[in-house]
């Protein structure tokens, strides 16, 4: 039996028709019975589904879509014939300019929440000028398929922990369809087996297991939107944390008079020297360290007063260490660069906390088209004394 929200307790198994309110940061919709939230995956605000539910908790629960009943006229096709089934892709059935739009709310409102930043410093997203056949770095799992007796290679599902079997990835650059191909073609002995597809960067070395932007095609847009927070702010030296290969050093290079990229990992650094030369960047220097010991001395060495300081840190952010020795050295700019947007306004709240820096400007990336994911650059500046 259907069940227009009715004033009744959600069960396990319920089948409801709903209407979507909002579209929340990992991308499920959201919709509420009575006072009940559930979070309904390949939705769009706006329209009316019927749904099922699937996990009830005491504050909120899940449901699964059943049927479009009044669909969004920002409803689009899925490309990817595994949508819906594989765990890569969440917004595949929204139109893109769509996605942007919703993309840059979800942003605003987590900086709001966690950060307690005005959601007017946001700036619009910056689309992707290919929003398929982008990614340059895949892995892809193997797993016995038990009751069809062969192995399934391909992509975690979204519904649970086990491997979608997949022949392409419609977001993967086409070089990468062919290795997933000849991965099928030669399949790992077992499953359990990890395989990281890769395109290595034009004239980058970049070791196997170190970091490197996964969109060739924004990435200029990306080093343009660092570049003209950098330039904005006068500075003459940079100070690049966690520089894995150098790629940003290197490519603002001509925009200061000296840079220095740290980074822990070694094979990383020997990368970044070499990187260095080949793009004839003769000014600035690389130093293996862990980025709480390198820091103090670094800001005091160039001055805080003419010293930027970019931090591109892992997913999980900052560790508080590091956050206060920024705070302590103040230098004139912090360039924030993240793709976890909740773990950069946990820190952007932390470092602006007493005034110490102010926020000018989040530029946000559409680094990930088609996912729930987002590259963000925020220009911080210390403030004036």
């Amino acid at each position: 039996m259907t069940i227009e929200q009715q004033p009744s307790a959600v069960t396990l198994g319920q089948t409801l028709k709903v209407t979507i309110n909002d579209l929340a940061f990992g991308g499920e919709g959201v919709a509420r019975v009575n006072d009940f939230v559930l979070f309904i995956p390949y939705v769009i605000p706006g329209e009316t589904v019927e749904v099922e539910v699937i996990e009830v908790k005491k504050a909120f629960g899940r449901a699964k879509l059943i049927s479009v009943i009044t669909p969004s006229v920002d409803r689009a096709t899925p490309e990817c014939k595994h949508f819906g089934a594989c765990g890569g892709c969440q917004y595949q059935h929204i139109a893109y300019p769509a996605q942007l739009a919703m993309k840059r709310k979800q942003i605003a409102d987590i900086f709001q929440r966690i950060g307690g930043i005005a959601q007017d410093i946001v700036a619009p997203v910056v689309p992707c000028p290919r929003p398929y056949g982008y990614r340059n770095r895949i892995m892809i799992r193997s797993q016995w398929n038990k009751p069809e007796q062969r192995l399934n290679i391909g992509f975690v599902r979204a519904d649970c922990g086990l491997v979608e079997d997949i022949f392409e990835c419609k977001i993967a650059e086409p070089a990468l369809n062919e290795q997933i191909t000849h991965v099928r073609n030669n399949p790992p002995p077992k499953g359990g087996i990890k395989v990281v597809l890769r395109i290595a960067p034009k004239d980058w070395e970049v070791p196997r297991d170190s970091f490197f932007q996964n969109n060739f095609f924004l990435l200029p847009g990306l080093v343009d939107t660092v570049r003209s927070a950098l330039t904005a702010a006068g500075t003459k030296h940079l100070v690049d944390l966690y520089c894995g290969v150098g790629f940003f050093g290197i490519a603002l290079a001509s925009a200061v008079e000296s840079f220095v990229g740290v980074e822990c990992d070694r094979m990383a650094i020997t990368a970044a020297r070499k990187n260095a030369a080949m793009k004839n960047a003769t000014n600035g220097e690389f130093i293996s360290a862990n980025v709480e010991d390198a820091l103090p001395n670094l800001v005091n060495k160039f001055s805080a007063a003419a010293t930027s300081v970019l931090i591109d840190p892992p997913r999980k952010g900052c560790l508080p260490q590091t956050l206060q020795l920024l705070r302590d050295q103040r230098p004139a700019q912090i360039i924030y660069v993240s793709c976890n947007p909740a773990t950069m306004a946990r820190d952007l709240n932390i470092l602006c906390a007493d005034g110490v820096f102010t926020l000018a400007k989040v530029t946000p990336l559409d680094m990930f088209p088609q996912t729930q994911h987002v590259e963000c650059v925020a220009d911080l500046r210390a403030a004036v004394a």
